[in-house]
């Protein structure tokens, strides 16, 4: 394959995201991000959390209507990470662009244009399409060393930005295999998905020679519901939540819409732990630039 140009004459650096989130990664005892797949949700993430994960199967769902199983054009993620960065300035955005989109050159041009817009760091995988969500039966995985080329040349690409090597083998010889290679590139964060025990966290901290790794965690997913504490004594540095807003809207909407069906088409009143007009407004008001101090 063609080398990419000399990064050494690039123009100096236009945000400190990556290194604010690599610096977190590095002082933290676990850094959690949570997951949103919209502005609405990202609104309310940022209220409680300094961290949000722009996670694949929530744009999925949001944008398209669609399963995580490839249908994300890259230039709607970018565009939503640009929303995202302009309200929330400070926030770490950890972003999720599945396999780069298949092609190594595709990965390498979303990966600029996303450090240009201040994301702060990116999750890239070794699946092949179709692609799945990490949690589901039926993965496909790229031959090694096809993968660690395009991994390669995104860590060639990015300046600042934290990227983190995932694999979604599931054959135990395959993830230490696995891992093992990912630890011994630049990657700043390894990612084995669907991890299914402590042992196995155990397994994967052992041959990563120290690497920070991340865990992602999905609700009816495959791998245990680890509290952060849990997560700091397996060695865990980062940890991803990759749906709690998207279920909890869903769940929300139904029960909201069900009970205005039960009581012929009248609103509840506005009542503590609700949130009527003047509350929404109050949320989405944090988000206009003349706040952003």
């Amino acid at each position: 394959m063609e080398s990419r140009p000399d990064r050494s004459v690039r123009p100096a650096r236009r945000n400190e995201a990556g290194h604010r989130l690599r610096r977190a990664i590095g002082a933290e005892p676990v850094t959690p991000l949570i997951g949103v797949f919209d502005m609405f949700s990202a609104s309310v993430a940022a209220r409680h959390y300094d961290g949000l994960f722009v996670s694949g199967f929530g744009f999925a769902a949001s944008h398209y209507g669609l399963p995580d199983i490839g249908f994300i054009a890259w230039p709607d993620m970018v565009g939503f990470v640009q929303r995202l960065r302009l309200a929330f300035p400070r926030h770490h955005l950890l972003v999720d662009i599945d396999d780069g989109y298949v092609d190594p050159e595709v990965a390498c041009h979303v990966v600029e244009h996303l450090e240009a817009i201040g994301a702060s760091g990116v999750i890239i995988e070794d699946q092949k399409r179709p692609r799945r969500c990490g949690h589901v039966d039926g993965k496909q995985i790229l031959p090694l060393g096809e993968y660690l080329e395009k991994l390669r040349l995104v860590l060639e690409t990015r300046r600042d930005l934290v990227v983190v090597a995932r694999t979604d083998a599931t054959d135990e010889r395959e993830i230490v295999l696995r891992a093992e290679a990912l630890a011994a590139t630049d990657a700043d964060v390894i990612l084995v998905d669907g991890v299914r025990s402590a042992e196995w966290i155990r397994k994967i901290h052992a041959v990563t020679g120290g690497k920070p790794l991340l865990f992602n965690q999905i609700a009816g997913g495959k791998s245990p519901r680890f509290s952060l504490s849990d997560l700091e004594d397996l060695g865990v540095s980062v940890a991803i939540y990759s749906t709690p807003c998207l279920f909890a809207a869903q769940t929300a909407m139904d029960r909201a819409l069900l009970r205005l069906r039960e009581e012929d088409g009248r609103l509840p009143e506005v009542a503590d732990g609700t949130v009527g007009v003047t509350d929404c407004l109050a949320l989405l008001d944090r988000n206009l630039s003349r706040h952003h101090h």
